[in-house]
């Protein structure tokens, strides 16, 4: 029997934290919530102050029992879930089922999973902070009354299946009026105009030619709106002489990019990583929760993950200077240390997100990440450090060329001190302007060749529409969602079929068009932009314990029970009409439709009931089966994950998570095949030859 018992929600996080805390102290998992609103009804007693009803969640029977087992064996138990609202109510469910006083000292938070932080929470263990717990419930009940009454009307009117979140709906309509404004834009013609140019009396040479572009004349900026005024201008340059009028040096500084949130996180490995938000918070989990690291076990190496603070400790501001010192030098220190202001709606419990010890460089703990949590660590690591470095500085060039009445204009920058940029640069959600460069040494007066004069027409262009990394920035800026739950949100739009994702881009699909229309027509408050921030300041007054949570339900449902009523009344049924394939069902000549079901999508014949023909939706790899020679097929697994198939299965057994190229090995003979999760590696797959290939070079 162990003196001690703390329960946590993971089992990686328990072996983590578990060596830290000696043999008096029994670490277990809860693995997630063990309670909740059952999914079988709505179990919120409006009636009654709107009183959730929670179940045991099915299948945790056993663990219930074991927890309750070992907490009557404990002389004390503390609950070290996380350090949020949903960490906070799963310590409150756990304090339930165990019969914990929640007024006791049991609860144990800390931010960072090292053995200084997790030994000095344990020193000052809290009562449960009811006042998180109920900001939780708020928004859990919230959500649920708002699902479960909506939900039933999407099915009437609409779809069977539908379902309707608070804060997705909004999201959704997010997507379908940036798609509304792309198509309602109406692009402008303009020209622009640009010379080559090299000085008078040196060798045409690529490296002394620079590019300078038309600006206009001495009185201002002309704006090329036709081909006719960019001709008119060309001829006027024929006769012209090109001279440099002004050079002008300015000197300017750049900062660094605060650390990490949440939000920056996503946005950051969507850019440079090409992670959706989903795998990004995964992977971050996993390097909080702890990796193993061979010799010292099981290690956090990254602070908690849902914060929308950029604030850091005193001692990781020490860490991180100590670690620039010695390994840049101190000229890349700054003047004073690196403070930066957090949003007006930011919670500041948490720090920023930053590596838990400097000592372990990404590519000191490389062999033991995944390529993935290698990247994403690399990622936190280098941001952090770049933080705290000092400015970079640039050496700006402007020069003016004069070319008769009119002026051209050029660029160049170079770099005097890369200060933190040797370490960091942000990635940017649109493409920049990258014409400033290197300029050869001018001077006023000089007299300048011009190689070439170019025209080109171009139109302006319609808004992007958004990315998963611009969607999340979106709802960070109006105030819609949490840090906690970005991710979830962006992934439940797709999962409905409300949102399609084409080249990382997301668009609304015809289903989310209609459901965005219905509710904007009967639920406008639940799609106003708004309307959903404020209820989440709401949801913040609570955590603070300037209102209470009841409350805050009364006064939504006040305005929310008129609109359900008056929705089922007038709300007309939508007919949507499955897309057509070009597949004739063989038992009755139909053209089959596309329908979609759990396991995504397949084909069904339209005379359903009275033929139920279905078939799963084909896709060829466009290689043979190795083992055979018939036509491999993509397949799904249950859960989603692709995989490769003979097509003459059951005969044929083949199947690999692979997808074999055609080729065989050079060195064995054995087939070759590309990794699927990997982009462009191609190996052999005997798995005793080494033979690779990756973007045409052998290894």
């Amino acid at each position: 029997m162990s003196d001690y018992l703390v329960i946590v929600e993971s089992p990686t996080k328990a072996k983590t934290i578990g060596k830290f805390l000696g043999k008096k102290y029994h670490v277990l998992a809860s693995a997630g919530h063990l309670r909740d609103l059952p999914k079988s009804r709505m179990a919120v007693d409006i009636e009654n102050d709107f009183e959730p009803q929670y179940t045991n969640i099915r299948g945790k029977a056993d663990l219930i029992k074991e927890l309750k087992k070992n907490a009557s064996e404990a002389n004390k138990v503390f609950l070290a879930t996380d350090p949020d609202r949903e960490g906070e109510a799963i310590s409150w469910h756990l304090a339930y089922l165990l019969g914990i006083d929640k007024n006791s000292s049991c609860r144990v938070t800390f931010n960072e999973i090292t053995q200084n932080a997790v030994r000095d929470a344990f020193k000052s263990p809290r009562k449960i902070d009811m006042e998180l717990v109920d900001t939780y419930q708020a928004r859990r009940v919230l959500d649920r009354v708002v699902g479960y009454k909506i939900s039933p009307i999407l099915w009437k009117k609409v779809k069977k299946g539908l379902s309707a979140g608070r804060v997705q709906s909004v999201a959704t309509r997010l997507i379908c009026d940036r798609e509304e404004e792309i198509e309602a834009f109406i692009p402008k013609e303009y020209w622009s105009i640009e010379g080559r140019f090299i000085k008078n009396g040196e060798k045409v040479l690529k490296k002394n030619e620079f590019v300078a572009k038309f600006y206009g004349d001495k009185s201002g900026k002309i704006n090329i709106g036709t081909g006719e005024e960019a001709e008119k201008i060309l001829k006027d340059l024929e006769k012209c002489t090109y001279s440099v009028v002004s050079v002008k040096e300015t000197e300017k500084k750049k900062a660094p990019s605060a650390p990490f949130t949440t939000s920056t996180l996503q946005q950051e490995a969507s850019r440079k990583l090409g992670f959706p938000t989903s795998k990004t918070m995964l992977i971050a989990q996993q390097l909080y929760e702890g990796i193993d690291l061979g010799k010292s076990g099981h290690t956090g190496l990254v602070t908690y993950i849902r914060t929308d603070s950029t604030r850091i400790s005193d001692e990781a501001a020490f860490a991180a200077k100590e670690y620039i010192a010695e390994t840049y030098g101190n000229e890349y220190l700054p003047k004073n240390r690196r403070i930066y202001k957090n949003r007006n709606s930011s919670q500041d419990a948490h720090e920023a997100i930053r590596p838990s010890y400097m000592t372990l460089k990404p590519d000191d703990v490389r062999a033991k990440l995944t390529n993935d949590q290698y990247k994403l660590y690399k990622l936190i690591f280098d941001r952090f450090i770049a933080s705290q470095m000092a400015d970079a500085i640039f050496n700006i060039c402007n020069v003016d060329i004069s070319a008769g009445k009119y002026i051209f204009k050029t660029s160049g920058t170079t770099v005097k001190f890369p200060g933190f940029t040797k370490v960091y640069i942000e990635g940017k959600d649109e493409k920049e302007d990258e014409d400033a460069g290197k300029l050869p040494e001018l001077g006023n007066g000089d007299i300048l060749n011009c190689l070439d004069i170019l025209n080109q027409q171009h139109f302006t262009q319609p808004p992007s529409r958004y990315s998963e990394a611009t969607l999340v920035k979106a709802m960070e800026e109006y105030g819609i969602g949490r840090p906690s739950t970005y991710a979830t949100i962006v992934s439940t739009i797709q999962a409905r079929g409300y949102v399609g994702k084409e080249k990382k881009t997301l668009y609304p699909t015809e289903l989310g068009r209609i459901v965005n229309n219905l509710m904007k027509q009967s639920f406008k408050d639940i799609v106003d932009v708004e309307f959903t921030a404020q209820l989440e300041s709401q949801l913040d007054e609570i955590e603070q314990g300037s209102v209470k949570w009841t409350k805050v339900l009364r006064d939504f449902y006040n305005g929310f029970a008129p609109e359900l009523e008056k929705a089922e009344k007038e709300v007309e049924k939508v007919v949507i009409a499955d897309p057509v394939s070009d597949v004739p069902c063989d038992k009755c000549g139909r053209m089959m439709v596309y329908k979609t079901g759990r396991f995504g999508k397949f084909l069904a014949c339209p005379g359903f009931p009275e033929c139920r023909n279905t078939k799963a939706i084909i896709e060829e790899v466009g290689t043979a089966c190795p083992d055979c020679g018939k036509m491999l097929l993509f397949r799904k697994t249950k859960s989603g994950k692709r995989y490769v198939s003979c097509s003459g299965y059951p005969d044929c057994k083949f199947s690999s998570w692979n997808i074999p190229t055609g080729d065989k090995c050079p060195e064995c003979g054995s087939y070759l095949e590309r990794v699927m999760t990997r982009g462009g590696l191609v190996v052999c797959s005997n798995k005793e030859c080494k033979y690779t290939v990756k973007k045409g070079s052998k290894k």
